[in-house]
């Protein structure tokens, strides 16, 4: 019988050396990734050694250092940080929970809460409850049992109490552009109420007293305010609202849509229109450029391009960007031990006049 010699296997021992078997072991297995032993075998040192590098200690010779972080290098080594979570209690992490990621609204509020958690060392994670209830419970939890260290969070929901366990357990929570229900917890929001009154307001000093208001769905904190506002301007000037000028409900184009053609149609249609939002603006926008007369326009929320269409949109304006800084920065406040109450920031809006909230009513 023939006899075969297997490379891999030493002459004297039979058994497969080590440098061999490592050569046939696969490089990228998915779950599977090098260990700081693995660094350690390659380089030729001690795990100790291997982690003064990792963590950047000193007691290292450059030398072995430079070798230790070529193994490092060849092997696509990333540390693991989750026995140091488990020491530490934190994991430099924080969770933002939207209504919409899509929404422009939202983008610049994300980013600078990105660059307050950045600036903290912190790693932000979000997620979007869709507007429904559940949705944000589940979110919420979710990011809790991965042991996020704080949430800002836009409410869906009414009812925040399935919270309590965790802010008791250390949890920090800051809440943004409406309130939590049945808790105290900080929130950061627009002055909803003033800005909506200032909107209306606006169209009356132009001679506007058939003023419609479409807005989001009533359950929702900042619909009713800026309805609220409405109705305030409205009773400031002794006018009183003919409830078919009012609609609120989802922010669908075709209920916008449709809201805004019923009170664009008849004997005595609205001359005005205040939107209560920026995705209502938009729909708006759209059913006023296919009449035949003028209609004056005020949105909540500035909209991209508002100022390139002929009439410019006039818009009551808040800052996005500075509501999300804000929320980060109580939360961070808490984070860093801070014992303070809960508190309710409000931030001024502003109004953009661009010209469709400027037109006189048609029939003047």
């Amino acid at each position: 019988m023939d006899h075969f010699t297997d490379p891999l296997v030493d002459d004297r021992t039979g058994q497969r050396t080590v440098a061999e078997t490592a050569a046939r072991r696969p490089e990228n297995r998915y779950g599977n990734r090098p260990t700081m032993k693995d660094v350690a075998a390659r380089a030729g040192v001690g795990l100790k050694t291997v982690s003064r590098v990792v963590n950047g200690e000193p007691g290292v010779t450059p030398d072995t250092e430079r070798r230790v972080q070529e193994a490092i290098d060849a092997l696509g080594f990333r540390r693991n940080d989750s026995a140091r979570v488990l020491r530490k209690g934190r994991t430099a992490s924080i969770g933002l929970v939207l209504e919409d990621l899509a929404d422009p609204f939202y983008g610049p509020l994300s980013r600078a809460v990105e660059e307050v958690a950045r600036a903290h060392g912190a790693l932000l994670i979000n997620g979007s409850s869709a507007e429904d209830p559940d949705r944000e419970q589940e979110l919420v939890l979710a990011l809790c049992a991965r042991r996020v260290d704080g949430l800002v969070v836009i409410p869906a929901g009414d009812d925040h109490r399935y919270l309590e366990p965790e802010i008791a357990a250390g949890v920090a929570t800051v809440f943004v552009d409406r309130p939590a229900g049945k808790i105290d917890a900080d929130v950061v929001l627009s002055d909803s109420f003033g800005g909506a009154r200032d909107g209306v307001a606006h169209l009356i000093a132009h001679g506007h007293r058939r003023i419609g208001f479409i807005g989001d769905q009533p359950r929702i904190h900042t619909a009713i305010e800026r309805l609220r506002g409405y109705r305030a301007a409205m009773e400031d000037a002794d006018i009183p609202v003919d409830e078919s000028w009012v609609s609120l409900g989802v922010t669908d184009p075709e209920r916008v849509r449709l809201a805004a053609e019923t009170m664009l149609s008849g004997p005595d249609p609205v001359t005005a229109v205040f939107a209560g939002n920026n995705r209502v603006t938009v729909t708006v926008v759209r059913v006023l450029a296919s009449l035949d007369r003028p209609v004056a326009l005020v949105g909540f929320d500035d909209i991209e391009l508002a100022d390139l269409l002929d009439p410019g949109v006039t818009v009551v304006a808040q800052d996005a960007a500075q509501l999300g800084r804000t929320a980060a920065e109580r939360l961070f406040r808490q984070l860093d031990g801070a014992s303070e109450a809960p508190e309710r920031v409000e931030l001024p809006t502003r109004l953009i006049q661009r010209g469709s909230g400027e037109l006189p009513p048609a029939d003047r």
